[in-house]
C-alpha cells in the first residue's frame, strides 16, 4: 500500500508527508525530487527549458514508476500531478490511498509570496494580490481533481503533529 499526499503547492504535503512516513515506518519519497534526480535538472529549469508540456509528460511517466516501484511509502505529489495526463485514474488504485492536504486561498497565499523565486509557476507574479488571484482562479480549476481523494485534511491552524494525527485517525 502506498499513501499519496496532495494538493496545491504550499499545502504542507513535504512537510506532512516526512513526518508520516517516521510515524507509520514507511519510505517518503517526493515526485518533484524524483523527478529532478532522474532528469538532472530542477523543476524550474525543466519548465524554463521544456516547457510545462514536456514536464508534464514526464510527471506522469515518474508517478508510474514510483507506483510501480515502491511500497509502503508517503508519496508527496506535486501541486498539478492529479490534474494532468490521466494521473488521477492512475491514483485510484485499491493498493493507493489519497489524501487531499487542503489549505485555504489566504494561508496558501501568505505561504507563496515567500517562495516566489523557487515555484516556476508563480515565478512572473510580483503583488500579493497578483498571486492571491492566480492561485484562487488555479485551486477552481484544480479542486475537481484533489476532491476526489479518498480523504480530505483541513489544514489551516494546524501543526504538523494535528495534521498527522487526523490522517491516521482516518487510515485507522
Amino acid at each position: 500500500m502506498n499513501i499519496v499526499l496532495m494538493g496545491y503547492m504550499g499545502s504542507g504535503k513535504s512537510l506532512i508527508g516526512k513526518e508520516l512516513a517516521k510515524k507509520l515506518n514507511f519510505k517518503y519519497l517526493d515526485l518533484d525530487d524524483f523527478i529532478e534526480v532522474n532528469e538532472k535538472k530542477s523543476i524550474s529549469n525543466i519548465f524554463k527549458e521544456k516547457g510545462e508540456i514536456y514536464f508534464r509528460k514526464k510527471e506522469s511517466q515518474y508517478l508510474k514508476e514510483v507506483l510501480e516501484t515502491y511500497n509502503k511509502s508517503i508519496i508527496s505529489l506535486g501541486g498539478g500531478t492529479p490534474c494532468f495526463a490521466g494521473n488521477l485514474e492512475i491514483l485510484k488504485q485499491e493498493s493507493i490511498t489519497s489524501i487531499y492536504l487542503h489549505t485555504s486561498i489566504d494561508a496558501l497565499t501568505k505561504r507563496l509570496l515567500k517562495e516566489l523565486g523557487k515555484r516556476p509557476l508563480i515565478s512572473h507574479l510580483q503583488k500579493k494580490e497578483d498571486l492571491k488571484d492566480f492561485i484562487s482562479k488555479h485551486l477552481f480549476e484544480r479542486s475537481f481533481y484533489y476532491n476526489q481523494g479518498d480523504f480530505k485534511v483541513v489544514t489551516d491552524a494546524k501543526s504538523i503533529n494535528q495534521i498527522t494525527g487526523e490522517i491516521l485517525s482516518l487510515l485507522s
